[in-house]
């Protein structure tokens, strides 16, 4: 600080400590300012993520859709860069222990978006994110505003569609990786069947005949852009693919940090996700042996496979099923249930059908009309053959699909979205969401819930199935962990995740190779399994400290009453020895 600028300070202090009247402001603290700070944040974030804003229930973004040109993404990087050196300046020492907590979820919400637009280059590589970005199934799906209100903003959407495309191929590389370009051919063939088929379905009860012709003509417009897209990757970028999708082990490192504080090496996770393949994988066979010995254990999970339920039984019993999960939770004091609300749980609208088997759909932590919440199932299609209908209920075996349930609702997502809601969370931690969080706590749940005894009567073969059943899902997660590794740090083709899926998952070609071109742009697959063990190291340090004091429900709570935040943070709010915060797995 200059000599002048000193005497100046000192000058003002005295002023200010003699004179009562004077007109000098008072230093605003550091929490105001990173109040004020945050809240610009946010309003500016949203602004440049309307779609976004609309999921989480903010309805003046309707009909809004986001600008994709280059100029608009310039624009959008020096924002967050300005507010990146914002955070970083923050004086941090003096902020209360909660808004320390939530600067850090914010920063690396702003990291990792500067680090997807300056190295991952999401808008220039990948043509998945605009393949899917007229996305109208918020306004038909939730009831948040009279139908005829909704279809104006769905009209407004699909007129921006043009717009949206030809900023698509202003953007995109001139040589695009082949798993990338025929994903989104996938995606967009699939919005040009939900624009054509199920959305007209779904606004039949419509009587405007006015704003019917505009959707006519806007669902045309969308669906001629939409189909254009399609011929522009077929003919100009698939003759020029390439397979070079991996984005190196330094920007998969960076991924780690930036999404969930993580500094662990990838070579090291991988050691980890390998040496938890190998014991889940044991599990597996020591249940499958006590349901039947004489068999191999891939037998014996597909003859499990066979006790499923007729197709007009698989709603009503699923729904009564998670009545009873419901009430376990309870009775064993697990987790605190906040509200007597239950998931309605209903047959996935047609319009999702093809993309999923079983989800949860939640509102937005800040929708105030349509707060249903639906626990999604795929029926049985009646078209199908008679194989293909048993092959689809097979997934929805009895014992598979109270894990999946566990997953979703009691004690997963809809668990997870109750204490959002009716905890006191900021609107940080709200808007920004961990991926190993979120699904960590979800996929923790299925072991945990066994592990509490759930599916345990007394009998010894109706246990080993549900651990079976739970056991199959965690060696999935845990090869995309090991394949997520591999892809973008070790060169590891498809062809080559595939037969590692095979290996070590036990299912066939379709669902493997599936899953390793997942994995080819979902890197972050890896957090389902990473998110899990995070969860059970802190536990785990939880309990030790806790001695005699230690409560699962009093830890669970804790768990879901601090936002959705990395987990690497939960440590510094439940552990007291600062030592162990970084030690999370």
């Amino acid at each position: 600080m200059r000599l002048g600028s000193l005497l100046l300070l000192i000058l003002g202090i005295t002023l200010f400590s003699c004179r009562q009247n004077s007109n000098t402001q008072p230093i605003p603290s550091a929490d105001s300012v990173y109040q004020q700070t945050v809240d610009s944040l946010v309003t500016g974030y949203l602004n440049l993520h309307p779609q976004f804003a609309v999921s989480l229930g903010i309805h003046q973004y309707d009909g809004i859709l986001a600008d994709y040109s280059k100029n608009a993404l310039d624009r959008e990087l020096a924002w967050l860069n300005e507010y990146n050196q914002k955070l970083d300046k923050m004086d941090t020492a003096s902020l209360s222990q909660k808004n320390f907590y939530d600067l850090r979820i914010v920063q690396n919400e702003i990291k990792s978006d500067i680090f997807d637009l300056t190295e991952l280059k999401t808008y220039t590589k990948n043509p998945m994110t605009y393949a899917g970005a007229i996305d109208v199934n918020t306004y038909i799906k939730r009831n948040f505003a009279p139908l005829e209100n909704r279809l104006r903003s769905i009209i407004a959407l699909e007129n921006q569609a043009p717009r949206l495309f030809d900023q698509a191929r202003a953007n995109l590389q001139d040589s695009l990786a082949k798993p990338f370009i025929e994903t989104a051919i996938q995606i967009a063939k699939g919005s040009v069947s939900f624009l054509n088929t199920d959305l007209p379905t779904a606004l039949k009860d419509v009587k405007n005949d006015s704003l019917m012709t505009a959707f006519k003509a806007s669902n045309k417009k969308a669906t001629d852009a939409l189909n254009g897209f399609i011929s522009y990757l077929q003919k100009e970028k698939l003759p020029k693919a390439h397979n070079h999708y991996a984005i190196g082990r330094e920007n998969y490192q960076k991924m780690l940090l930036y999404d969930e504080n993580i500094t662990i090496s990838p070579e090291r996770i991988l050691e980890i996700g390998m040496q938890e393949l190998k014991k889940e994988q044991a599990s597996f066979n020591a249940a499958a042996k006590i349901i039947n010995p004489k068999k191999k254990p891939v037998d014996v999970y597909n003859d499990l496979e066979n006790e499923h339920p007729t197709a007009q039984d698989l709603i009503p019993d699923a729904r009564k099923t998670l009545e009873s999960i419901r009430q376990y939770i309870i009775d064993k004091k697990i987790v605190s249930m906040p509200s007597e609300v239950r998931v309605q749980v209903k047959e996935t609208p047609p319009y999702a059908r093809e993309t999923s088997t079983a989800s949860m759909d939640t509102p937005g932590p800040f929708e105030t009309t349509a707060s249903e919440a639906y626990y999604y199932i795929t029926p049985v299609d009646s078209s199908w053959t008679p194989t293909q209908k048993n092959d689809w209920l097979r997934q929805f075996n009895y014992y598979t699909t109270d894990v999946v349930s566990i997953h979703e609702v009691y004690p997963g997502h809809y668990t997870q979205f109750l204490h959002l809601n009716a905890s006191p969370t900021t609107k940080v931690e709200k808007i920004f969401p961990s991926y190993a969080y979120v699904e960590g706590w979800a996929h923790y749940c299925e072991k945990m819930m066994l592990d509490e005894g759930y599916g345990n009567n007394g009998d010894s073969i109706r246990a080993a199935k549900f651990r079976l059943a739970q056991s199959g899902d965690a060696l999935l997660r845990l090869c995309r962990l090991c394949v997520s590794v591999r892809t973008h740090c070790q060169g590891m083709t498809i062809d080559e995740g595939t037969k590692f899926l095979m290996t070590n998952w036990y299912q066939g070609d379709k669902p493997c190779r599936q899953e390793a071109l997942r994995g080819t742009f979902d890197p972050g697959y890896l957090f389902y399994t990473v998110g899990k063990l995070e969860i059970l190291k802190l536990r785990s340090d939880y309990q030790k400290q806790e001695g005699a004091n230690f409560s699962l429900l009093k830890f669970h709570d804790k768990i879901l009453d601090n936002g959705m935040p990395p987990i690497r943070l939960l440590r510094e709010l439940l552990l007291t020895d600062k030592s162990t915060w970084n030690d999370i797995l």
